[in-house]
């Protein structure tokens, strides 16, 4: 992992989710892409030890059930589970770990899932005022962690299972130190309210 120094500091994360390609006309033409990565692919064991599960069932019923009508009701059974099961406990888990995204740029960060429809949020940097990250013991051994991202305005994000999460959390800090303050709406109209006195002409004095 790689991080370069300036104005538009960019970070190679060297994950699987660099190789999958996201949608250019999602980011502005001066926004650097810094990190574009999914939750660690931890998320991913539990559903696809699941359809393993009821494939290697499925097989087994299929070679050690006789081929007489109950063993036919009986591979029809085993078939139907792994079928229901595998779907909801499997095959969904993957497609809604696969359309997860967490995109951080060098002006915020955009969180983005969905399988069937989508949900985005962005997140300025120049409007978060903290993060936080906690780990639990397998997640240091692995790698990945929570982060928790506090923006004004009460507004919360929770970034499940992020890998490299140290080293993202330090990466955002750097960022965020880096980006414009914010305007406050009221120095705006203080500063609309506020005209320069005319310039008065200088009299005799008498």
């Amino acid at each position: 992992m790689t991080a370069s120094s300036g104005a538009s500091r960019r970070v190679t994360c060297c994950t699987y989710a660099d190789r999958v390609a996201f949608p250019d006309d999602v980011l502005t033409a001066e926004e650097d892409l810094v990190f574009h990565l999914r939750p660690h692919w931890k998320a991913a064991v539990r559903p696809s030890l699941v359809l393993a599960f009821f494939l290697a069932a499925t097989l087994v019923a299929w070679v050690m059930l006789p081929t007489t009508m109950g063993g036919r009701i009986g591979i029809g059974v085993v078939a139907t589970l792994g079928v229901i099961i595998g779907a909801r406990r499997g095959v969904w888990p993957l497609l809604v770990w696969r359309c997860t995204h967490y995109i951080f740029t060098d002006e915020r960060i955009l969180l983005q899932d969905g399988v069937l429809n989508r949900d985005r949020r962005d997140l300025p940097l120049a409007r978060i005022n903290d993060h936080a990250m906690s780990q639990s013991l397998l997640g240091r051994m692995l790698g990945y962690g929570q982060m928790t991202i506090d923006s004004i305005g009460d507004q919360v994000a929770v970034l499940d299972a992020v890998p490299h999460v140290q080293f993202v959390q330090t990466t955002l800090y750097q960022l965020i130190e880096g980006a414009p303050e914010p305007l406050d709406e009221e120095d705006d109209e203080e500063d609309d309210e506020y005209e320069e006195p005319a310039d008065r002409p200088l009299g005799r004095r008498r």
